[in-house]
């Protein structure tokens, strides 16, 4: 039974993935709020198409330019983030080739980057820092890959610099997985829903589909505000700080 209701939940993705392609190439005759509104109105049908129950906490940026930086669970995140607020993501390259999540990442007008050539960068923080100046709220994962979501990787700071020299707000976000079918989320079941290491993304997409209902707090922490940094690396270790005591408090059940 379990089966068949996830065979019909990827009929259902496939029912909404193609026609987000044809939204690609009309978006550019799109304007004003339709433009806006489109795409977390889709992530917030995949979240509920996939199982995911949204619980946004905080204040979320209304409008832009900020800079969102989260910790980094799983492609789960792309469309949890983008179901709060009309935004657009950096992500490594390989992102782009993905089934379904790179044409999402392409509707969420993601700048892609070449994590592996440490020369791009600065001509990376340089179109960020220039996205930024446009007015958009942009995603950044500071980790740099996903973890198993029980502690934080060591965040690394380059990117923070386009916000310091721009005077952009920085947002952090803790995201979490907590429960599982109405129940805590055990240690055994982390597997199911973090993507990490050496994981392949169909079968881990196609397990997510068959596990059933998440449920996981997206925390909107106050901005800092880079005026307040002399420079990249201040704003980037607060950030780490912020996002790591909730998240443990998270985890530990006192939240």
């Amino acid at each position: 039974m379990r089966r068949m209701v996830a065979l019909a939940k990827v009929l259902a993705l496939l029912s909404v993935g193609l026609p987000v392609i044809a939204a690609l190439a009309l978006r550019r005759f799109i304007q004003g709020e339709t433009a806006r509104g489109f795409p977390p109105w889709f992530a917030r049908l995949l979240c509920r198409i996939i199982g995911v129950r949204l619980v946004i906490e905080g204040p979320v940026p209304a409008s832009g330019p900020a800079l969102i930086t989260a910790n980094h669970l799983s492609w789960l995140d792309i469309p949890v983030l983008a179901a709060a607020a009309p935004l657009a993501f950096v992500s490594k390259q390989e992102v782009a080739g993905w089934p379904l999540f790179g044409f999402m990442a392409r509707l969420h007008r993601t700048l892609f980057i070449n994590r592996e050539r440490r020369h791009s960068t600065g001509p990376s923080r340089a179109d960020l820092q220039e996205r930024l100046a446009a007015g958009e709220i942009m995603v950044l994962f500071p980790e740099g890959t996903s973890g198993d979501g029980t502690r934080l990787l060591p965040f690394k700071s380059s990117f923070f610099a386009a916000a310091v020299l721009g005077n952009v707000p920085v947002h952090p976000v803790t995201m979490a997985h907590v429960r599982f079918h109405g129940l805590p989320l055990l240690p055994r079941h982390r597997p199911v829903f973090a993507w990490y290491g050496d994981m392949d993304l169909m079968p881990h997409l196609w397990g997510v589909l068959q596990a059933g209902p998440l449920v996981g707090p997206l925390r909107f922490h106050p901005p800092l505000q880079p005026s307040d940094f002399s420079d990249r690396k201040s704003p980037a270790r607060r950030v780490q700080e912020t996002i790591a005591e909730d998240l443990a408090l998270i985890l530990a059940g006192r939240r």
